[in-house]
């Protein structure tokens, strides 16, 4: 199928141009962390509630910022906010507390010049096309954001790979935290 060879061809595109020391580093600060709280809104809140679900197999204690299950954000906690434009009030809002607060700040954006960057202690760059099709961004063939958050929820998977292998987490502890009541 046309379509599907095309959009598996700029995930590749855009994958490709990803920082690999950058998914490193997010790796390296994860597993150096106590606590780590995530937050996105749409299509990327659900790649960064994926994002958690995953880190949780893998060990790590992690909070979906929001849920009401959530406790309070403390200094050295490690906030991951998700925003394709970097823009996106309430994420913005959300890392410019958490960084107040004393907390480290991981932004995954397009832009890393963005007003979410500017709070970030380590920015996680996801060259793709956003929903405001801005003249510097990759064109796609997608709607809105897709491409950026396909291409998130890959490099999250790929940051979850470094984490479980830093803290020696393989498949058979993970299955061990997935849902036994489904």
């Amino acid at each position: 199928m046309e379509t599907l060879d095309r959009i598996i061809e700029e995930i590749k595109f855009v994958s490709g141009k990803i920082d690999k020391l950058q998914i490193e580093k997010m790796a390296d600060l994860l597993a150096r962390s106590e606590r780590i709280f995530v937050i996105g809104e749409g299509r990327s809140g659900l790649m960064a509630k994926s994002f958690a679900m995953r880190l949780m197999h893998l060990g790590a204690t992690v909070y979906v910022v929001g849920e009401t299950i959530t406790p309070s954000i403390e200094k050295n906690d490690v906030l991951v906010a998700v925003s394709g434009s970097g823009t996106t009030k309430s994420v913005v809002w959300t890392a410019e507390k958490a960084r107040s607060l004393g907390c480290f700040v991981a932004a995954i954006t397009t832009d890393p010049e963005s007003e979410l960057a500017s709070y970030s202690s380590l920015t996680l760059q996801i060259p793709a096309a956003t929903k405001y099709r801005r003249e510097n961004e990759l064109k796609t063939i997608q709607p809105l954001g897709s491409l950026f958050d396909q291409c998130a929820h890959i490099a999250f998977d790929t940051v979850c790979l470094e984490y479980g292998r830093k803290n020696e987490v393989g498949h058979d502890q993970a299955f061990q935290k997935h849902s036994n009541m489904e």
